[in-house]
């Protein structure tokens, strides 16, 4: 590479990366830096492949971490993945009487039914959609109101 040629940097948009995938990139219009770093690698045995150090590294992947493995658009992408102990979190076991989980129980169960026989919204293809069936329901609730009112 000659002397005056930086090194291979791609300037990308933060809403670019968040194309990609990477969903917890703001989307300020900050620019973010990303070095490309391609290394040829083989499939070993049972599919294994070695990653080279200097991927690990910008990767911050070390021995023993979880990756994710996915196939998109032609590729195959590993991401990094933490893995937590949920037992070290706390849990609600203790904080309800058996009076009160039983109500509890009996509204998860109430609203499973409601999800299992098509009583849902969505799924929406933006939120103006999301937006526009909120405010449809909105309409039909006070035309109901409206109606219980003149019968009285």
């Amino acid at each position: 590479m000659p002397k005056d040629e930086p090194p291979r940097r791609v300037e990308m948009y933060a809403d670019l990366l968040c194309f990609l995938g990477e969903s917890e990139v703001p989307t300020s219009g900050i620019t973010t830096s990303i070095f490309l770093s391609t290394t040829l690698v083989k499939v070993q045995h049972k599919g294994q492949v070695t990653i080279p150090s200097r991927l690990r590294q910008h990767a911050g992947i070390a021995e023993g971490d979880i990756v994710e493995a996915t196939f998109q658009r032609g590729h195959i992408v590993l991401t990094p993945k933490v893995v937590m102990d949920r037992s070290s979190f706390p849990n609600a076991d203790g904080e309800y009487t058996p009076a009160q989980r039983r109500v509890i129980n009996a509204r998860l169960a109430k609203a499973d039914k409601e999800i299992k026989s098509g009583r849902t919204f969505g799924p929406f293809d933006n939120a103006d959609d999301m937006i526009a069936s909120i405010e449809r329901g909105l309409k039909k609730r006070a035309a109901g109101r409206k109606k219980v009112k003149q019968a009285r």
